[in-house]
C-alpha cells in the first residue's frame, strides 16, 4: 500500500500469515498497535516517508516478535539524536533499521523468506525433481526398448540355429532316401540278373538232352 494517502492502518484486516508490509509514502502518524493485533507474524515493515515523529510512536511494534527489518527513511523521527541506538534499544528483535544493522552492516538486497523467493525456489526445485523423474522414466523406457531389441535379436538367432538344424536334418533324410533308393535299385538289378539266369537254364538242359 505505497503512496495511497493512507492516514491510518486501523482498517487493516487480520492477516496472520502476512510477512512483509509496504506502507511507504503515506501520512501515517501513529496507531501502530493495530499491526501487532492483525499482522502478528510480520517480519518486514516499511514506514518510509510517513509522519512518524517520536520514538514512542514505535513502541507498539515491540509486540511483533518476528519483526527484524524496519524502514523509517524520510520520517521526522530519523532526525532525533541517537535515533538508531534508541530504536535498537526499544525494539531488540530488530536486525536491520533503514537497511543497516546495529554495526552499520548493510542488509542483503532481498530476503527470500519475506519476498517469497523461498517459495519460488521450492517450486523450481519441485519442477527440477519432476524433470529428473521424467528423465528417469525416459531412461527406463529406453532400457526396456533396448532389452526388447536384444530379446528379438536373440529370438532371431535362435530361429537361425533352428533353421540350420532343420536343414541338416533334411539333408540327412535326403541322404538316407538316396541310400535306400540305391539299395532298391541294386536289389532290382540282382533280381533281374537272377531271372535272366533262370531263363537260360532250361535251354541248357535241352541242349544236354540232345547231346
Amino acid at each position: 500500500m505505497i503512496n495511497i494517502n493512507l492516514l491510518s492502518v486501523s482498517n487493516l484486516p487480520k492477516l496472520n500469515k502476512l510477512r512483509k508490509l509496504e506502507l511507504s509514502d503515506n501520512r501515517v502518524s501513529g496507531g501502530l498497535e493495530v499491526l501487532a493485533e492483525r499482522t502478528p507474524n510480520l517480519t518486514h515493515l516499511n514506514l518510509s516517508g510517513n509522519k512518524i515523529k517520536d520514538i514512542n510512536t514505535l513502541e507498539p511494534l515491540k509486540k511483533l516478535p518476528n519483526l527484524h527489518s524496519l524502514d523509517l527513511f524520510n520520517c521526522e523521527v530519523t532526525m532525533l539524536i541517537n535515533y538508531r541506538e534508541s530504536v535498537f534499544t526499544l525494539l531488540p528483535q530488530l536486525t536491520y533499521l533503514d537497511g543497516f544493522d546495529a554495526d552499520d552492516q548493510e542488509a542483503p538486497d532481498s530476503d527470500p523468506e519475506a519476498d517469497g523467493d523461498g517459495l519460488e525456489d521450492e517450486y523450481e526445485n519441485g519442477e527440477e525433481d519432476d524433470d529428473d523423474e521424467e528423465d528417469d522414466l525416459d531412461e527406463e523406457v529406453i532400457d526396456d526398448e533396448e532389452d526388447e531389441d536384444d530379446d528379438v535379436e536373440g529370438e532371431e538367432e535362435e530361429d537361425g540355429v533352428d533353421d540350420e538344424e532343420d536343414e541338416e536334418e533334411d539333408g540327412e533324410e535326403d541322404e538316407e532316401d538316396e541310400a535306400d533308393d540305391g539299395e532298391s535299385k541294386r536289389g532290382e538289378k540282382r533280381k533281374r540278373n537272377l531271372e535272366d539266369e533262370g531263363e537260360e537254364d532250361p535251354e541248357d538242359e535241352e541242349d544236354d538232352e540232345d547231346d
